[in-house]
């Protein structure tokens, strides 16, 4: 109650600065390289950013190309690609749970990647690119053996140029794991790499989300398409799950434990957190690597974030105050979401000089 109170007071004041902020419209706004990361006044709190972000900042359409892999366990990735200009760098997106080349931090990155004439491209994890996938496995947060089978993809397409990978979320924690796991070697693949808001600790991200409100709004959201999935995958493979426990499931310990554990060889939630978390692999990461975490994140406990002594130095820790889960929202209201990209970009262009 007290959470959902704070949040709705957080909304009143941003609804009270609406007024002014849309004085503000009308003046000329300069787009430099990003600054340290600071929320705009008129959008207080980790829910309120979280949220509004996701749902009401604006970002552009884009046209893909669709390229599907078929892989030789008889099953399929999908690629969105946006074509740059040739002999220009390749920017790989690893998406966050139920995400997709749809959702609109790709969109935002993918536009400003291809305003750059580099190449783009949204490696969906399997059953998330609009069609379920063929096998009884499904995608999970640890699935560094297919971050190694899309980079090596997308290093075939264009071999000769750099390539710098993002992971968002639930793909930023798959992607450091295999960066840590990799250590050295990733340089043969990725020149450099960035994760957003991944949940570094899968444990403490897992029974955050579990939780109150998190668990009434995020959760709840996320179980609806977790859930559907996993019962289609019950109905094509009679015997393997319960469908019964699994929609009556609420939590993503319960979820965890009754499909991605099954699914994927492990013994429950508990120790399929444990085994996937990228938090004590990233002593191992070799490629210079970009980590944003907002110590306001709902997802993920700033407690649970890790020092610079729990990093290798090629890894660059970047946590503001501000900034909730995968939105970082900047200027006037209604705002945008320029922030995130120009920073990834910039970090991704300091190799080229």
């Amino acid at each position: 109650m007290a959470r959902a109170a704070r949040f709705a007071g957080q909304l009143r004041l941003a609804c009270a600065g609406l007024a002014a902020a849309c004085m503000m419209l009308a003046m000329p706004v300069a787009i430099a390289a990003p600054a340290p990361y600071t929320a705009p006044a008129w959008l207080p709190g980790g829910d309120l950013q979280t949220i509004y972000t996701s749902l009401f900042i604006r970002v552009p359409r884009m046209d893909y190309r669709r390229e599907r892999l078929e892989l030789a366990d008889g099953d399929f990735l999908d690629f969105d690609w946006v074509d740059g200009a040739p002999g220009q760098p390749v920017v790989v997106l690893f998406h966050g749970l139920e995400g997709s080349s749809d959702s609109f931090y790709a969109r935002d990155l993918m536009h400003r990647v291809k305003a750059r004439g580099w190449n783009g491209v949204v490696a969906h994890f399997r059953g998330c690119s609009g069609e379920d996938n063929r096998l009884p496995r499904a995608y999970f947060a640890g699935d560094s053996a297919d971050i190694d089978t899309m980079l090596r993809h997308v290093k075939s397409r264009h071999p000769t140029v750099p390539l710098y990978a993002v992971g968002v979320s639930l793909g930023g924690n798959a992607l450091l794991k295999w960066l840590g796991e990799q250590g050295d070697n990733a340089a043969l693949l990725v020149e450099r790499a960035a994760a957003v808001s991944a949940p570094l600790d899968l444990t403490a991200a897992g029974y955050a989300l579990d939780s109150g409100f998190n668990r009434h709004v995020y959760t709840a959201r996320f179980l609806n398409t977790l859930k559907a999935k996993a019962l289609r995958k019950a109905e094509k493979f009679p015997g393997l799950l319960d469908a019964e426990a699994i929609a009556a499931s609420t939590t993503f310990h319960e979820f965890d434990t009754l499909v991605t554990a099954k699914l994927h060889g492990f013994v429950d939630a508990d120790d399929y957190w444990r085994r996937v978390s990228s938090k004590p692999l990233l002593k191992s990461v070799a490629v210079p690597t970009l980590v944003i975490n907002a110590r306001n994140d709902p997802f993920m406990p700033d407690s649970a974030l890790p020092g610079p002594v729990e990093v290798a130095p090629a890894v660059q820790l970047e946590q503001p105050a501000t900034g909730g889960h995968v939105a970082f929202p900047s200027g006037p209201f209604p705002g945008n979401a320029d922030w995130l990209p120009m920073r990834l970009l910039e970090f991704f262009s300091a190799s080229r000089h």
